[in-house]
């Protein structure tokens, strides 16, 4: 199954150390990472940043597409206010194409904060749990969406072929 994952840590730096735990999980066979990205937002920045790893030969132009896409619409979008009007919504039926709600946009705003960092994670066959439990002791909060095969399809269909 096709998961979107969210690991939300307390920390600017935690998500960039959690992405060195992803890939030793990865190697040992506990996730199979489709793609990923990164948000840091350090104290006193007015906004996060984000990193897309591209050493990575699976990551190409769709996926930093969608992370774009989905980044902006998290953390740029909503301070243009009014005068984003129409692209708002079609940012917001884009991410429900693919299995990410308006509730879930929300509640990701809210939580990824300044003095905080996230770990975006497209993955397959993933063991949730024991990856959790690989980032003990790191101020985490997971917040995962498992897609249905349309949506899998749709994202992939959509990101995967950059």
């Amino acid at each position: 199954m096709t998961t979107f994952t969210v690991w939300k840590f307390d920390e600017p730096d935690g998500a960039g150390q959690a992405e060195r735990i992803l890939k030793t999980a990865e190697s040992d066979g506990l996730v199979q990472v489709i793609d990923r990205a990164l948000i840091s937002w350090p104290v006193g920045a007015k906004r996060p940043t984000s990193k897309h790893p591209d050493d990575d030969v699976r990551s190409g132009a769709g996926w930093g597409a969608f992370w774009g896409l989905l980044f902006g619409a998290l953390f740029f979008v909503p301070l243009l206010g009014a005068a984003a009007g129409a692209g708002t919504g079609a940012l917001v039926r884009a991410m429900q194409k693919v299995g990410i709600t308006q509730e879930e946009m929300d509640t990701l705003r809210w939580q990824i904060t300044e003095g905080t960092s996230a770990l975006f994670v497209v993955t397959d066959e993933a063991d949730l749990e024991r990856l959790g439990e690989r980032f003990r002791g790191m101020g985490w909060v997971l917040i995962d969406t498992n897609l249905t095969d349309v949506e899998r399809g749709h994202l992939l269909d959509t990101f995967a072929h950059g």
